[in-house]
């Protein structure tokens, strides 16, 4: 007798994937790897289950970057204040000197701390200057017979600094007009501010 299984029934053995997809839960599967050969069924349903699959991974990487992105909520109660003092605010013109106010004098002191002259108080880089500003500071800098005088930087700070009357166009306060003679001007490093700080709640 032949105990070896002839080519027709070992087609019939169902392979590993058909005997895990009939005995696992997860739904469809089992309809697409079945006994027998390929039929419309089965390609619908693993077009449906490839979808499904694919839907499921992009919606769970969306979650996951949401979560990674950390958001959050703030809560903000609002509160009116019955009254309000006046601030301490602090202007800066960026541009700390006016160069209209300098004299050969300034050059010569803090020519080179005001990055217009070098250490030998030679114009450096002349041909990147405007032809007006450098027929300025060639004047300016002018130190042929040059006798320089005493120099305050404190001085010329407050000379050469930028006043706040002429760059305030408009301040208003809880209904009250204020201006530049409600800042005080108070004098930093190698420049000039204009600030103001008030006791109570009139804008002085």
């Amino acid at each position: 007798m032949d105990l070896k299984e002839s080519p027709s029934e070992g087609s019939l053995q169902p392979s590993s994937i058909q005997v895990f997809a009939n005995t696992s839960t997860l739904h469809g599967i089992r309809h697409i790897f079945v006994y027998g050969p390929l039929t419309v069924r089965r390609v619908l349903w693993a077009v449906a289950f490839v979808g499904s699959l694919g839907l499921l991974l992009v919606e769970s990487s969306e979650r996951v970057t949401y979560y990674f992105s950390y958001q959050h909520v703030t809560k903000v109660d609002e509160v009116v204040a019955q009254s309000l003092v006046f601030p301490a605010v602090t202007l800066c013109n960026l541009n700390g000197f006016r160069f209209s106010r300098l004299t050969t004098n300034d050059l010569y002191h803090a020519g080179e701390l005001l990055a217009l002259l070098d250490v030998n108080l030679q114009i450096p880089d002349p041909h990147l200057a405007d032809p007006a500003v450098l027929e300025a500071l060639r004047q300016k800098a002018n130190f042929r017979h040059y006798k320089p005088k005493q120099f305050s930087m404190l001085e010329f700070l407050h000379r050469v600094g930028h006043d706040l009357k002429d760059m305030m166009l408009y301040c208003k306060f809880k209904g009250q007009e204020c201006g530049h003679q409600d800042f005080t001007t108070v004098s930093a490093r190698f420049s000039v501010h204009s600030c103001a700080r008030a006791s109570g709640e009139a804008p002085r």
